[in-house]
């Protein structure tokens, strides 16, 4: 079940985390000893982040390679290549924030904001925000006009994500609509920007924690990280298809469902934040 959430909710303006942690209530997981549920969380986090990898590998190859003509500056007469250079170095740089800020609050953010009345507050406010972007935005850029300060306002607004509720995905697309990019464009740029700060993360928390985790669980994490990676595979390719035509509508009610549900869960006693 939580391998099938991490899947659903990961590349959704919805909040993974927020998701995560509600199931762990729903599930009656709260019991756990707190080493052994983040560790099972950190790897099952890596199913997602394969599948984020194999969906936009030969976009990474290709970023990559121009990145480091760039360092040379060889083969950098072809524009496609200049322009995936600068995607390159607009990915380093939009990652910079989220990374730093995840690194120097890491314990404030571990031990105060991983609460159920944060996370409900966040669901609502940045689902409304992210109405609003979805309203008023002009979706009119590309992806190829990426500039050095939308890419740095698009950093920021991923930083957000280290709040749970906000939704990693769910800030950088926000930034990205006000700044008039097409949904598809703000949805497409949000999954690369986050491949650094994820899998750096996701390794390091996995690393640092996987010892936490006895055989029985390991086991059980691995079967769930299948699961995430095969729903998150899929929720990608959905989603892109589905921006080309579809609204972000779905998802702001969504958020605010949950997070107006887990504030009367939260105020009648049932849930402990």
């Amino acid at each position: 079940m939580l391998g099938i959430i991490q899947g659903l909710t990961e590349f959704l303006p919805i909040s993974s985390s927020a998701h995560v942690q509600i199931a762990t209530q729903l599930l009656g997981l709260g019991a756990m000893p707190k080493p052994e549920l983040t560790a099972f969380i950190a790897t099952i986090q890596l199913g997602t982040e394969a599948a984020v990898l194999i969906y936009f590998w030969k976009d990474i190859v290709r970023i990559v390679k121009a990145w480091f003509g760039s360092l040379t500056n060889r083969g950098m007469v072809d524009e496609a290549k200049k322009r995936d250079s600068k995607l390159g170095w607009l990915i380093i740089v939009g990652s910079l924030p989220v990374i730093g800020i995840g690194l120097v609050f890491k314990h404030q953010i571990e031990n105060n904001l991983r609460n159920l009345w944060v996370i409900a507050i966040m669901l609502i406010v940045f689902g409304l925000l992210l109405g609003v972007a979805d309203r008023v935005g002009k979706r009119q850029k590309s992806i190829d006009q990426l500039t050095t300060r939308d890419g740095l306002l698009y950093g920021l607004g991923q930083a957000l994500a280290v709040i749970p509720g906000v939704s990693r995905s769910g800030g950088t697309i926000t930034v990205g609509l006000l700044l008039g990019y097409s949904r598809q464009a703000a949805a497409r740029y949000s999954f690369l920007l986050a491949i650094p700060a994820v899998v750096a993360s996701g390794l390091f928390e996995f690393v640092t924690s996987v010892g936490d985790l006895p055989t029985d669980l390991l086991i059980g994490a691995a079967v769930a990280s299948v699961f995430a990676f095969g729903v998150g595979f899929s929720v990608i390719v959905v989603l892109l298809k589905y921006l080309a035509r579809g609204s972000f509508a779905p998802f702001v009610i969504w958020r605010l469902i949950v997070g107006i549900w887990l504030l009367a869960m939260l105020t009648s006693g049932q849930f402990v934040a």
